[in-house]
């Protein structure tokens, strides 16, 4: 079902992070609890996990065995009776033994960051260049998803509009910047603005107007500064709009690299006349930018998916194209020009509100492309350590959204299997050439909730830095 509106009126919209302001790390205690509530996603991944996870408790839960009903799901278990609040006294001597020793692996390179808190006390259990920026490449997003909620809140949704144009039988397809906005009939990605729904709302509105011919106008000025990224063309990252739909991709993708439109805008307004087509309005000519009338209100309305769902699915799939949006979003929140100089100011403002340590920090971009972003380990533990906190509630699907080792996302293929962390650990990864990082939560064979960050350069071979910060994670999940 689409989520769409007619007009400026707002959907209302059930607080789900207030309810859940009480257990911020969710699910972060066994590997079944840490799956199963992990919180609603739009794509259905999370549903499904939480379907697998129910089904391993005695309780009961999702039953999908053939030829039996599915039986009474099960009242969720108390997410955070497994965490366990430690003393200021409790020791990190364990860590340092294991953890120095595996940092210390050629494969990681020449220069590294470490850090590991314990995310209820806020304890420092571990530090190693924990204080140095570094470039986290992919990590960032972190960053950007914490800048983001915090300045928007996890219900927000960005708006695609069709507005009439300045002149009679014009109309402008206004975008808002929603880079869940998709073409498809049923997008592969989930949920999320629907040009398809908004073709068909625009068509009942003109046709209750009279009007069955239009010139059809696209307006993506929201969005200021150059739509390339620094790097140029990539097939990892579309040309950044504010009107693009499916991510700029020719085919039923929805994450990793594939060469993208040279122009998502006005491809985008394309597939909307030609929607419009299909329900009986004729578009003549073909889309050019336009402006809508002053003051004039839309037609209709599609609404994207809550922002707590973009930053679920920007962190599983580490998706560029959302992350570049979400920065932009919060540039946009702060009263800032939409653009990478606007975004990397307004990420770095709100990141600061939340009083995290920002020495040495730079958000170049949103996605962790560029090598200009700076971060440190200190910092991304600290923002875990802030979603996991139940004073900022909002900031929880930075937890829920974090891959899970050996099951989902760029986490699916690693920690898995007999790995003693598989199902335990949730973290984003990060990896450019020369560039190897792993951030994430897990709890410890103690209780403890943990948080951690791993950066590494120089590294001479992708592959085994990879491996080496696995074996890094695994031992912060097994060391009591």
């Amino acid at each position: 079902m689409c989520d769409r509106e007619r007009g400026w009126s707002e959907v209302p919209l059930v607080k789900t992070w207030q309810l859940i302001a009480g257990s911020a790390v969710a699910g972060l205690a066994l590997s079944a609890v840490a799956v199963a509530s992990a919180g609603p996603w739009d794509s259905g991944q999370r549903k499904a996990e939480r379907d697998k996870a129910a089904s391993w408790s005695r309780a009961g839960g999702a039953d999908h065995a053939a030829g039996s009903l599915p039986q009474a799901a099960p009242s969720a278990p108390g997410v955070l009776q497994g965490v366990v609040p430690r003393s200021a006294d409790a020791p990190s001597a364990a860590l340092a033994g294991v953890l120095g020793p595996l940092l210390a692996d050629s494969a990681l390179g020449t220069v590294r960051g470490a850090a590991v808190v314990d995310a209820v006390t806020g304890r420092v259990l571990y530090e190693s260049g924990a204080g140095e920026a570094m470039t986290p490449a992919s990590t960032v997003k972190i960053a950007t998803a914490s800048a983001a909620l915090a300045a928007l809140g996890p219900e927000h949704r960005i708006r695609t509009t069709v507005a009439p144009g300045p002149g009679p039988g014009q109309i402008v397809l206004v975008g808002g910047g929603d880079p869940s906005l998709t073409a498809k009939k049923k997008s592969p990605a989930g949920s999320g603005g629907s040009l398809v729904a908004l073709a068909a709302d625009t068509a009942q509105a003109l046709r209750a107007a009279g009007t069955d011919t239009v010139a059809l106008g696209y307006d993506d000025t929201l969005y200021t500064g150059p739509v390339r990224h620094p790097i140029g063309r990539n097939d990892n990252l579309a040309p950044v709009t504010a009107l693009t739909a499916d991510e700029g991709r020719p085919d039923d993708s929805t994450a990793g690299p594939v060469e993208r439109s040279e122009d998502p805008s006005k491809d985008t307004a394309r597939a909307f006349a030609g929607l419009l087509r299909d329900r009986g309005v004729k578009v003549t000519g073909e889309p050019a930018p336009a402006r809508p009338a002053p003051d004039a209100r839309p037609l209709a309305t599609t609404l994207s998916t809550p922002l707590a769902g973009l930053v679920e699915r920007m962190l599983t799939n580490s998706d560029n194209d959302i992350a570049e949006a979400l920065a932009r979003q919060t540039a946009l929140a702060s009263g800032k020009p939409a653009s990478f100089e606007g975004g990397e100011k307004a990420v770095s403002e709100r990141l600061g509100s939340l009083g995290v340590d920002l020495t040495g920090s730079r958000f170049a971009d949103g996605s962790g492309l560029n090598r200009a972003d700076k971060v440190s380990a200190r910092l991304l533990t600290g923002l875990l350590a802030k979603a996991a906190d139940p004073g900022h509630p909002e900031l929880r699907p930075v937890l829920t959204g974090l891959p899970v080792a050996g099951f989902t996302g760029t986490l699916r293929t690693r920690n898995a299997g007999t790995s003693p962390a598989a199902g335990l650990l949730r973290a984003k990864t990060g990896t450019l050439t020369g560039v190897n990082s792993l951030a994430g939560t897990v709890v410890d064979p103690s209780g403890r909730l943990l948080a951690f960050a791993f950066l590494t350069a120089n590294a001479p071979d992708g592959s085994a830095a990879e491996k080496g910060l696995d074996k890094l994670a695994a031992a912060v999940a097994t060391t009591p």
